[in-house]
Formats: structure tokens, sequence, C-alpha cells
């Protein structure tokens, strides 16, 4: 049982007035991870920086947590995040 670390940017966008996930994209860091979010957080109206712990045979989620949230992201996306 191998674990595997994974850096995602969680983009959000506005749809009908509310905020829902739009993009994702891949960071081989931890500290990338944080930079692009924070970039991109000019250009959307809120972004994430993630990161996922899982099993690299099975794909179970081992944990999930947030890095840091930049402009806009859902009051409830950590317990969201968290049930997944």
């Amino acid at each position: 049982m191998a674990m595997k670390t994974t850096y995602l940017v969680q983009t959000f966008v506005l749809k009908r007035k509310r905020l829902v996930p739009g993009d994702q994209q891949v960071s081989p860091t931890s500290s990338g991870a944080l930079k692009r979010a924070e970039a991109m957080a000019g250009r959307v109206p809120g972004t994430a920086a993630i990161q996922i712990v899982a099993d690299d045979e099975t794909g179970e989620l081992e944990s999930a947590t947030i890095l840091g949230r930049f402009g806009d992201v859902p009051d409830d996306f950590a317990e969201t995040l968290q049930a997944a």
C-alpha cells in the first residue's frame, strides 16, 4: 500500500449567483500550488490550494488538507472536501 501525495489548485466560479467548483490543476509541490492559486485568484472569484494523500493502488482517500484559500471560497468547502 503506497501512499501518493497530490497537490491541486481548485478554482471557484460564479454560476447563478453561487460559487461552484471550476477547473482543477495539478501542481508538483505544495509551494507551487499555493503560488499558482494566489496568482489565479486575480482571474476567478476564488481558488484553494489542496493537498490530497491517497493510496496509489486503490485510489482510497487518506486525507485532504486545504493549504490556502484566496478570494471567495464557499464556506462549506472544507466539509465537502472531507466528505469526499
